[in-house]
């Protein structure tokens, strides 16, 4: 029976788990290693469809959370489906809202970083409480809408329907995504629940899918979601049981330290099955993530840091990330950076961009925008292509030794 995507490794690097190869989805070709670009309300945030696939895009990844409170599944499947709303031709990814139940849970408000630092935050406020929008039980998830109060109920089955009716190529199982500093209690608690919620998610999706086969549409994948925060027997059990089942892929969820990603990582690429594809979900904010993550077996990844720290001012150079509002970029009539080949770096100089930023501009953040995100779409592209040179660790050394100087992550080795 034909499958709702292909995926076959063509080049390993030998000692390691890193691989590449290729996605084949209804919509496109996915070449991996990839960097999944974020659009999370089905927009790049500050850049158009065309100009992400100047910088290299091959994917989107929309959420479908925020889709389902604005605009509706409903305005998105009637608009011919994701990539046609947002006029994106090529794959999409949807996350399922597993996030949301954590940073609109346990971290809500509590100064416990739901993005990558695992140790931020006190670690006796990683429980329920009362002023946080989502309540927790084996049926499913009950949100407060955080832009109205609206009180939502997303189950494993009414996520897959919510993803099939927004119609990504890939969608990403209903999942509980884990706050590392919770008790082991709650962890194998809501492990166990995770669990039963991905054979929901499949047994949900699989009928779907008839109902797609029937009307000639095409098929949409899943990936079921690896969680078990940072402990070995934990992820290594989840592993084995998603493993077990026929899901199309997988994502790796959770929330990292740099430190962290070696071990974690390990342990899942070693248990899942080695012929299906594997997605880190959220990460991509350090050059230093992207080269971690494919040495330890993951294909894809997805990270909104790149759009979100150039609104911001951050962006990526060769030689370390710079605030390019600061005075003494005033009369640098240079390029952002000297060896990129996005549109901002052709076109304008660091003086530019930041008087834009000075002056409040909207198109600071377009050009931005447009230089970050093709910084890390050409470094895994980059990735991708050692990988097949075998040239891996010449290039992982001269980039990170570049980029980050004396101050390597100590996660890192070169």
């Amino acid at each position: 029976m034909k499958r709702a995507l292909e995926f076959e490794i063509t080049h390993r690097l030998k000692g390691t788990l890193a691989r590449a190869g290729v996605i084949r989805t209804p919509h496109g070709d996915i070449k991996t290693p990839a960097f999944i670009v974020g659009g999370t309300k089905a927009t790049v945030k500050a850049i158009t469809p065309e100009q992400v696939r100047d910088c290299g895009g091959q994917a989107v990844l929309a959420n479908a959370y925020h889709l389902m409170l604005r605009p509706g599944a409903d305005i998105v499947r009637e608009a011919g489906g994701l990539g046609t709303f947002m006029h994106w031709d090529g794959p999409t990814f949807t996350d399922s809202g597993g996030f949301q139940v954590l940073s609109l849970g346990v971290a809500y408000k509590k100064g416990i970083d739901a993005v990558a630092h695992t140790e931020k935050g006190d670690a006796s406020k990683a429980v329920r409480s009362t002023d946080q929008l989502v309540k927790i039980t084996d049926q499913g998830v009950q949100f407060r809408s955080h832009l109205d109060g609206q009180k939502l109920l997303m189950t494993p089955e009414s996520s897959m329907e919510l993803q099939h009716a927004i119609g990504a190529d890939i969608h990403m199982a209903f999942d509980e995504c884990l706050a590392p500093l919770a008790k082991r209690a709650y962890l194998e608690e809501s492990l166990a629940r995770t669990h039963a919620w991905a054979d929901r998610c499949l047994t949900r999706h699989n009928t779907l899918n008839d109902e797609h086969r029937k009307h000639g549409e095409p098929l949409q994948a899943l990936y079921g979601i690896v969680q078990g925060a940072r402990h070995e027997d934990l992820r290594r059990r989840s592993a084995q049981f998603l493993g077990e089942r026929d899901f199309d892929g997988y994502g790796i969820g959770g929330l990292f330290e740099p430190g962290e990603i070696p071990d974690v990582l390990s342990w899942v690429s070693e248990t899942l099955p080695q012929d299906k594809p594997r997605h880190l979900l959220g990460m991509g904010s350090q050059p230093a993530d992207l080269f971690l993550g494919v040495e330890y077996g993951m294909d894809t990844f997805d990270c909104v840091a790149p759009t979100r720290q150039a609104r911001n001012a951050a962006l990526y150079t060769l030689t370390g990330r710079i605030n390019i509002r600061n005075a003494t970029y005033q009369r640098d009539f240079s390029p952002v950076d000297a060896d990129c080949d996005c549109y901002t770096c052709q076109h304008y100089t660091r003086a530019y961009v930041n008087h834009l930023f000075r002056a409040d501009e909207i198109l600071a953040s377009t050009l931005a925008s447009i230089h970050n995100e093709r910084f890390v779409v050409r470094t895994v592209d980059q990735i991708r292509q050692s990988i097949i040179d075998d040239s891996f660790y010449e290039f992982k050394t001269k980039f990170l030794s570049r980029y980050y100087g004396d101050k390597l992550p100590t996660s890192v080795t070169l």
